[in-house]
């Protein structure tokens, strides 16, 4: 005998509301990795493609009616109901929906089985969960309490991304064991719709997710890249659910003149949610092995990392003589490398920069970093609206070949105080600063300097449309220099013990911009005139630590003082003039500057011939950047002699494609005439090039050189020909959603001690969204 109900809404019983939660926990199991191999396995079965594709069956939408609160309560749409008492079978079919807090099933056909406790889904399942997860089935079966039970042809796809395939599932006592399964994280469809074979995937003969561990196993697996290399993963495993654990990370692979083949297999360890350590040992064919090791944390605070590299080699101190047994020997060699920022309030912050290496040649030998000086720094900082303090103390270590590590420098500490506040009078602004530096050379000279400043600025806009801008300044210096002698350069040293100097300056500076409609768009000419006064100072009577390298460019032609630091400023009465365009058009821009300075004063100037400003007439400086939409992006900075107009500055910047094919191009030349003895201001010339070329979809081509162009024209003391290449790197490289692949050939044409000149490939290969 049977019963009839079409598209009535029922409530079942509790037992039947179990069966959405089963199919539910069930699709946990497509989320990633693995599990130990059992007797019973069976021979490995190859797992389509075609199996991860998307099935033909919309998941149900949500219910238009209010669902129930209860746990056990389900809610259900059927074509049909039908019972069966004589057997006590309950059979629901055609398009069934069933509703359960938040989650959701459709399927053709449910049969619950009341005596036996059996309860089964057929045809065309989908299961959604709260966090839109769906699974998808051909049969579901569950027995005894309905919370175990098997899933036949199961596809789970998560909306996190990533999708798993199996011949079939079982759930028992919460454990969750697929067969013959396929996960991965990869578009299966091509641009077109069109199903396609993943960039890589997992198959595994047994998967097996412990919720209680919430770790994912696989026995009998293989990575397939592109449907045709695999790789074998006889037992491997990852986290469930997007968090972190142990486990090996992606082995880095290169090759080249100096250490030969290098494979590195980093091991990465999960301490916390917020803390890991990554230790990499690194093994060469051409040097003994190499360990490394990274050290992250992310606190309520802030934020650090640690990176160390330890090796045991032969090393040499001094790389002015050839390399021989007996200018090296064998001994530990290291880099450490140390960044944290640190947040205590909203005011209070404090930040820290260490890096340090046991000997000159160890960055590049093993292509860690090409800097050649290494910046230590700790730095407590208190910034409000309108005012800033810092601590800071810092320290440089020279790499670089001849360089004695004696006279590199070290502030403890340096103090400095700002404030702000309006005048309460012409609507000007002050702004006062105290500092205070220490800086000393363990065989160099040494120096202490503390100033006190005050600056008053005022801003005015005239009837005609002028901005006009008053300026007042006034410093009064202490030094205290030792060892003086030690510094080789004359102009730097300043003189021995206590000095004291004091600056004043007045400054006027009035632009005007004329702003109107042109080729239909809007372009602006602002002529602008500045005068700057200030009496003579003694500015050689103190030391020079931080305004050495002086040269006239566009950013600092209108500064009120055109030295880069404190230990020098500008004494002279100068008249600047110069204009600004600029042109907006629909896609394209033009912003340019140029302009020129004439001092008053006759008196012999501290700049230093070649830097533009000797003379009393200056050389002319200029900045052209030109846009067109985000094809084209060209900077030019230059400075012509006032003279006989010969370019002393010339700087090329350029950006030409899109963000997949493009061209950067850099140039480079100084042409000051500067002394020698001044090796912060030595001219150079060089030529950078950077190309990137999409040749498919996911293929691109890239490669970079950097040429030196320096020749005795810039530099009389130079043995090159004018056209030395410093170094290039060329490559090819595969990236899509969840693969990247690359080839990378670099070439090093500089030899320093046992950094040799030569050719280097390394091998990329990164599994995205694969967790560690």
């Amino acid at each position: 005998m049977g019963i009839v109900v079409t598209r009535k809404a029922l409530l079942l019983s509790a037992a039947l509301g179990l069966c959405l939660a089963a199919q539910a926990q069930a699709q946990q199991a497509g989320a990633p990795p693995a599990t130990p191999p059992q007797r019973d396995a069976p021979a490995p079965v190859s797992v389509p493609a075609q199996q991860l594709q998307d099935r033909n069956v919309a998941p149900p939408p949500p219910s238009s009616e209010a669902t129930t609160a209860g746990p056990d309560e389900v809610q259900f749409n059927a074509d049909q109901l039908d019972y069966d008492f004589e057997n006590d079978v309950v059979t629901a079919s055609g398009d069934v929906r069933l509703y359960r807090r938040s989650d959701r099933l459709r399927a053709d056909k449910i049969v619950w089985n009341r005596k036996t406790g059996q309860v089964v889904a057929e045809g065309n399942i989908v299961v959604v969960n709260p966090e839109g997860d769906a699974a998808y089935g051909d049969r579901i079966e569950l027995t005894d309490t309905l919370k175990d039970g098997a899933v036949e042809n199961m596809l789970v796809v998560l909306e996190a991304g990533g999708r798993i395939a199996a011949q079939r599932g079982r759930r028992d006592n919460g454990i969750i064991t697929v067969e013959n399964a396929a996960y991965t994280p990869c578009a299966v469809v091509d641009s077109e719709g069109c199903p396609k074979e993943p960039s890589w995937k997992i198959t595994a003969r047994r998967v097996v997710y412990d919720p209680n561990k919430k770790r994912i196993r696989y026995t009998g697996a293989r990575i397939s890249v592109f449907g045709f290399a695999s790789i074998p993963l006889p037992v491997f495993s990852h986290p469930a659910g997007g968090t972190s654990d142990d486990g090996f990370l992606t082995p880095d692979v290169r090759l080249d003149r100096t250490n030969g083949f290098q494979i590195a297999l980093p091991y990465y360890f999960s301490f916390a949610p917020n803390r890991d350590l990554t230790v990499t040992p690194r093994v060469f064919t051409n040097t003994l092995p190499m360990l490394q090791a990274d050290y992250r944390a992310l606190e309520s605070f802030g934020a650090y990392r640690v990176s160390a590299y330890g090796t045991y080699s032969r090393r040499a101190d001094d790389l002015t003589v050839p390399i021989t047994p007996a200018t090296s020997r064998n001994d530990f060699r290291g880099y450490l490398d140390a960044v944290g920022r640190f947040q205590f309030s909203p005011e209070w912050s404090a930040s820290t920069s260490l890096r340090l290496t046991t000997d000159r040649t160890f960055l590049r030998r093993y292509d860690i970093s090409r800097d050649d000086r290494l910046r230590n720094n700790v730095r407590v900082e208190r910034i409000d609206e309108d005012s800033y303090f810092s601590i800071n103390a810092w320290a440089v270590q020279t790499l670089r070949v001849g360089e004695r590590q004696g006279l590199q420098p070290y502030v403890l500490p340096e103090l400095d105080y700002r404030r702000r506040m309006d005048d309460g009078l012409l609507g000007g602004r002050f702004e006062f600063q105290l500092n205070t530096l220490a800086i000393g050379r363990s065989e160099g000279q040494d120096s202490q300097r503390a100033f006190a400043s005050a600056r008053w600025d005022l801003r005015k806009l005239t009837a005609w449309g002028q901005e006009v801008t008053f300026t007042a300044y006034g410093r009064a210096d202490a030094y205290n220099t030792d060892n003086t002698l030690l510094t080789s350069v004359p102009s730097y040293r300043g003189n021995e013990g206590f000095q004291f100097r004091g600056i004043a300056a007045a400054a006027i500076d009035v632009k005007w911009p004329l702003v109107g409609a042109f080729l239909g768009g809007t372009q602006r000419i602002t002529p602008r005139v500045q005068i700057v006064a200030a009496p003579k100072l003694e500015n050689l009577a103190v030391p020079n630590e931080d305004a050495r390298a002086v040269d006239l460019e566009d950013s600092n032609l209108f500064a009120l003082n055109r030295f880069p630091g404190y230990d020098r400023f500008e004494d002279s009465t100068r008249f600047t003039w110069g204009v600004d365009y600029a042109l907006w058009l629909p896609g394209f821009s033009i912003d340019a500057n140029v302009g020129q300075s004439y001092r008053l004063s006759s008196r012999p100037t501290i700049f230093p011939d070649g830097t533009g400003l000797t003379d009393r007439v200056s050389d002319i400086v200029g900045r052209t950047v030109v846009r067109f939409r985000d094809f084209l992006s060209f900077t030019h900075r230059y400075r012509i002699d006032k003279d006989n107009f010969a370019i002393r500055r010339n700087e090329i910047d350029a950006t030409i494609g899109s963000r997949a094919t493009y061209l950067q191009l850099g140039y480079l030349r100084l042409n000051r005439d500067i002394g020698a003895t001044l090796e912060d201001l030595q001219d150079r010339e060089e030529a950078r090039v950077g190309a990137r070329v999409q040749i498919a979809r996911f293929w691109s081509v890239y490669g970079a050189l950097l040429v030196d162009l320096t020749n005795r024209d810039e530099d009389p003391l130079s043995q090159a020909d004018g056209f030395d290449p410093v170094r290039h790197r060329l490559g090819v490289a595969y990236e899509d959603d969840c693969l990247r692949l690359g080839l990378t050939w670099k070439r090093d044409y500089e030899t320093t001690g046992d950094a040799r000149r030569g050719n280097s490939y390394l091998l990329s290969l990164a599994f995205k969204n694969l967790g560690r």
